[in-house]
């Protein structure tokens, strides 16, 4: 008899267990696919910022009244604008466009997303010859709207980039001339 009890507890304990990890597993499986597809769509803006094609914007962005999207104090208003106006014609007016998006963090509030990442542009203008290195952050909102998540809104911000100084160790320490 106490092997029949043993062996019920068991199987109700393994049972439990399976369901709840089923469960947790099915969670992230859908976290991790929602995190893949906005990866992928912040992949699609970098190569139309660098290619000048505004086609993965208008794939992935909410075309909507109101949508402004901001740059370094600048903005578009609407899609349309930032395409037409920002996007573009970029291609004709830089020689090259390199953008880097990294360190990005997803997260997500039901149907709602947002991701921050560490952004780096260089670039060379075509009719002056100037380039340009900047360095600075990006967020990107968006929401899932029959299934497919949409970017809402952006904002970047950049500035010139400086790498940060190394520091310099003196060769000779002497530990009794340490104080603190």
């Amino acid at each position: 008899m106490k092997h029949v009890k043993l062996l019920i507890l068991t199987t109700v304990v393994v049972m439990f267990s399976t369901t709840v990890n089923a469960h947790g597993d099915k969670n992230h499986d859908k976290e991790a696919h929602d995190k893949e597809a906005i990866l992928k769509i912040i992949d699609g803006i970098k190569y139309g910022w660098e290619n000048g094609d505004g086609k993965p914007f208008r794939q992935n962005f909410l075309d909507f009244k109101g949508a402004r999207y901001i740059e370094s104090g600048g903005q578009n208003a609407g899609l349309d604008s930032l395409v037409t106006h920002h996007v573009e014609p970029e291609k004709d007016a830089l020689e090259y466009l390199k953008l880097d998006f990294s360190d990005i963090e997803v997260n997500f509030e039901g149907d709602f997303a947002w991701a921050v990442a560490t952004t780096r542009v260089k670039g060379k203008v075509r009719n002056s010859e100037r380039t340009f290195d900047k360095s600075g952050y990006q967020t990107f909102l968006f929401r899932k709207i029959n299934d497919q998540w949409k970017v809402v809104h952006t904002h970047s911000s950049s500035r010139d980039y400086k790498p940060k100084k190394q520091q310099v160790k003196s060769e000779k320490h002497d530990s009794k001339d340490h104080k603190h």
